[in-house]
């Protein structure tokens, strides 16, 4: 077979639920040559298990099965794994309807038999669906201005690279980055110019870290944040270091960077809101001294 007799590779990972072994073995075959990734669980209760495993965004499910039924598995998806879409499918003899389906949650509807074109045209639009809702919430994500990583995302991402760090053993740490003498820059050149040099400061924050490593954010006014993963206190401090090294070759007036860097420590004893709280307020602290200290430096755990 030929690249160009392969089918398009689809960004959307399906599994499909039927006890009838050849209709499961067909419809698998058939999603598959629409280009998606297919998995396959012979009842409910292995959709269930296979759910804990992996990350599925559309469940594709025969209603009528032994021990857990279709409606059964889409109630249970519906409470457990929000982020999944499911459509039900139904034989002539089944007394779900397109109405009651429709109504428990499910994205879309199909009545055996149908034909390979209308599988294909539901599973486009679910997919289309999905891009667009995806796109909408990336975008509420970001700062307007900048790009970057808005600070409501900033709490969210926070707790899940800590909790990663602290299931697998490495370190995080925590940028807190201000533009010294941003105020008298902007009052001085204009909005236009004061937005110029946030623009560079996010370009430069993401020239200088890693792609889906370290992520970074403007977490308000002047003031931006890094999170770097995987990484130790030497290598954190020379990818700021970085950062102020280019910064101060862009040239604008008196303007340069103090960084509050700590390692993001979290203890057993306190709730997460009180850890990310420690964490944000360590940092803080670190940028104050770096301020006070004559800007244009990193302070690093409380020490220069």
């Amino acid at each position: 077979m030929s690249d160009s007799d392969l089918p398009e590779k689809r960004n959307m990972e399906i599994l499909l639920v039927e006890d009838d072994q050849f209709v499961r073995e067909t419809l698998q075959i058939l999603i598959q040559s629409f280009g998606y990734g297919c998995d396959i669980a012979f009842d409910g209760f292995d959709a269930v298990e296979k759910l804990l495993k992996k990350k599925y965004d559309v469940v594709v499910t025969d209603v009528s099965m032994p021990k857990m039924d279709g409606l059964e598995l889409l109630a249970h998806i519906q409470a457990k794994h929000e982020y999944t879409d499911v459509i039900i499918i139904t034989g002539y003899s089944d007394k779900a309807g397109y109405a009651e389906v429709i109504k428990a949650g499910a994205v879309d509807f199909l009545k055996k038999p149908f034909e390979k074109e209308e599988l294909q045209a539901k599973l486009h639009r679910v997919e289309r669906e999905r891009n667009m809702v995806q796109e909408l919430e990336e975008l509420s994500l970001r700062d307007e201005l900048t790009g970057l990583y808005n600070r409501r995302y900033f709490a969210h991402k926070l707790e899940e690279e800590v909790g990663r760090a602290q299931r697998q053993g490495h370190q995080v740490y925590l940028a807190i980055l201000d533009v010294d003498n941003f105020k008298g820059y902007n009052d001085a050149f204009g909005h236009v110019a004061g937005d110029e040099v946030l623009n560079d400061v996010g370009r430069i924050l993401n020239t200088c870290t890693r792609r889906n490593v370290d992520f970074t954010f403007r977490y308000g006014g002047d003031e931006f944040a890094a999170i770097l993963t995987q990484t130790d206190e030497e290598q954190a401090v020379k990818v700021i270091s970085r950062v102020l090294d280019f910064f101060s070759r862009k040239k604008h007036g008196d303007t340069s960077l103090s960084v509050g860097l700590v390692r993001c420590l979290f203890m057993e004893s306190m709730s997460w809101a009180e850890n990310a709280e420690a964490m944000v307020h360590r940092a803080d602290k670190a940028l104050y001294l770096a301020k006070n200290s004559g800007k244009n430096q990193i302070v690093s755990n409380g020490e220069k």
